[in-house]
């Protein structure tokens, strides 16, 4: 399987689950201090949200390159 499949069986795969799920979320460390022995953090958690545009644009993306590149 040739690299340029490979690119375009992701690009599916990622159009697909970005369908379902429709967004991720991560945490990021935003303050930190620390006096003497106390350490204190502030962890935010941002959600990224991925349009159904682009799912579907990603899926059409890629059966596109799968079918036209011979």
């Amino acid at each position: 399987m040739s690299a340029f499949k490979m690119f375009a069986v992701v690009l599916i795969v990622a159009g697909g689950l970005a369908l379902p799920y429709g967004g991720f979320s991560y945490t990021k460390e935003t303050h930190q201090a620390k006096i003497g022995p106390i350490a204190l953090s502030v962890k935010d958690r941002e959600t990224v949200n991925i349009p159904v545009w682009a799912g579907v644009g990603a899926i059409v993306a890629g059966v596109v390159l799968l079918f036209v590149r011979k």
